[in-house]
């Protein structure tokens, strides 16, 4: 058993998900942050878990061949970066294993697997910038939450955004400190500014600067927008973003223009967009076009194709797809959006193209009641993915072709295996980076209906099935290896559904039952629980 502080020697052969290296000493896993696969370390352990543990590096006894040098001073502190110290190649490819790894071990699902693609620029890319502003010990500071806190780390300066963000960034604390504007404070609500919000249209130049305040005002307004234009003559927006509610969202509704346009422009794949600082926009909108495009050859466009865009923000997926079809349907929730999307059409001259404010499940609902049948559906849902609902609505809305571009690859293998049992087929997925050095990776799916005649021929093995069981995602197998690999015991079917049932998983009606009322069932022993518990959890079950 691995003890905090003991020293250990091991060599790093995965990288989980969230960034960390995957070592194991013993047989127990160990996450080391900061690592490359290959390295091969001396560690020191500084927290032990029942099934794993977590360790630092001590020394470096041989580094890996991924391994580069990190110049920013803050990437241990930041919460942002995951992979500076790795080369980019590498990151690609620990982020398409990330992708092929969700969709078969969460979903099930097999799909044909296109190579990732990258970034075109690793570094700048950013067109957006949120700094939090704090008060310590009577100084402003700016910057980024440290990891898992809402501690602010002082960082003008990132590489991942353009150079000029940081003089915006300088100026705003300058000026707060020069007019004795304080800053906000989570713990008692009072503060006036909370954050900093700089938004950059990278084809036409142009720059929105937006400050989150706790009122309705801000003080010295004038002399404010004065000194930032000295500073960034790009600037043609500045607006005041009022949030008073005591969360952790940025932004709140309401906005107030202190100096020039309410938006601002840029172009994708050719469509110009306005801006607002509320509307969705992607941070890279380099990769964005190339993600957009590769959805765009997915949906298999022939011309007279009526196509719904499912939390379409300021229409960027669609508006790039409006040429392609006959018919366009744009549906968001949120207000600003919605406007801003009408507009963006009306700028672009795409006559065909329609924009409703609702949320993504009731339009969906909305547009099967009024009979509508798309082709094509495009789907950009949060990071916590569609509500079954929305997914039901879809399926009952009948598209020939389904095409679901997400940032997060374990909600979409779940959402990709509700779609298949209600009757859509996972043909291929597309990973498409774009948030270089950082953990997020997107990927765009295709999924094509299955005709009533179409049919699979599989193998079952009864004894193995919970045909109950909605929430499966491991077989009895899957969860026997894992724990003989994992723990080094054998454990039976019955051990393994007594404990999803005291998990609350639902198991056949009778499934590992007694044959007689007085029979004597043996009960899984602590040990062989606590195992098995950890596969649920290793296959998200739990």
């Amino acid at each position: 058993m691995l003890k905090k502080n003991q020293i250990e020697e091991a060599e790093i052969t995965a990288m989980s998900s969230d960034g960390n290296g995957i070592a194991k000493i013993d047989g127990m896993v160990v996450f080391v942050p900061y690592t490359a696969v290959g390295d091969k370390l001396k560690i020191r352990i500084v927290k032990v878990q029942k099934n794993y543990s977590f360790g630092i590096i001590e020394e470096i006894l041989q580094p890996s061949p991924d391994r580069v040098d990190d110049h920013c001073p803050v990437y241990k502190k930041c919460g942002g970066c995951a992979f500076r110290h790795i080369s980019y190649e590498a990151e690609l490819r620990h982020k398409a294993e990330f992708v092929q790894s969700n969709l078969r071990r969460l979903g099930g699902l097999d799909p044909v697997m296109l190579p990732i693609t990258p970034s075109p620029l690793v570094q700048g890319y950013r067109n957006k910038a949120q700094y939090p502003i704090r008060e310590y010990d009577g100084k402003i500071e700016a910057g980024f939450f440290a990891k898992r806190s809402h501690r602010v780390i002082s960082c003008a300066s990132c590489d991942l955004q353009p150079a000029f963000f940081e003089q915006i960034l300088e100026y705003t604390k300058q000026f707060l400190e020069e007019y004795h504007i304080s800053a906000y404070d989570e713990q008692t609500g009072k503060g006036k500014v909370r954050h900093l919000y700089i938004r950059y249209g990278e084809v036409s130049g142009e720059v929105m600067v937006c400050l989150v305040v706790n009122s309705e005002r801000l003080p010295h307004a004038a002399e404010y927008v004065e000194g930032l234009l000295k500073v960034c003559p790009q600037v043609v927006s500045v607006v005041l973003n009022i949030n008073r509610e005591q969360n952790n969202v940025i932004l709140g509704q309401k906005c107030i223009t202190l100096y020039g346009k309410d938006t601002i422009e840029d172009t994708l794949c050719d469509v110009r967009f306005e801006l607002s600082p509320l509307s969705f926009y992607q941070v890279n909108r380099q990769a964005a076009e190339k993600l957009y495009r590769l959805a765009a050859e997915m949906a298999q466009f022939e011309g007279n194709e009526l196509l719904i865009d499912l939390y379409c923000g300021a229409g960027t997926i669609g508006l790039s797809m409006a040429s392609k079809v006959r018919e366009l349907i744009g549906v968001e929730i949120v207000p600003d959006a919605v406007e801003n999307a009408k507009e963006n059409a009306k700028r672009c001259g795409v006559e065909n193209a329609r924009f409703i404010c609702a949320d993504a499940k009731e339009a969906a609902a909305q547009l099967a009641a009024e009979n509508l049948h798309p082709d094509v559906i495009v789907v950009d849902p949060p990071r916590k993915g569609c509500d079954l609902e929305v997914l039901q609505a879809i399926a009952a809305m009948a598209p020939k072709r389904l095409v679901m571009i997400s940032c997060n690859s374990a909600s979409l293998a779940r959402d990709c295996k509700e779609l298949e049992a209600l009757g859509y087929h996972l043909e291929k997925a597309a990973p498409v980076d774009l948030f270089p050095r950082t953990t997020h990776v997107e990927t765009v799916v295709l999924l094509s209906q299955q005709k009533p005649d179409d049919t699979i021929e599989i193998d079952l093995d009864l004894d193995e099935l919970d045909a109950t069981s909605a929430e499966l995602k491991a077989t009895y197998q899957e969860i026997k290896d894992y724990v003989l690999k994992e723990f080094g015991l054998k454990v039976s079917s019955l051990y393994i559904s007594q404990v999803k049932r005291k998990c609350g998983i639902e198991v056949g009606e009778n499934y590992n039952l007694p044959k007689s009322e007085n029979a004597r069932v043996p009960q899984c022993p602590k040990e062989k629980e606590d195992a098995i518990k950890a596969a649920l959890k290793y296959y998200a079950m739990i």
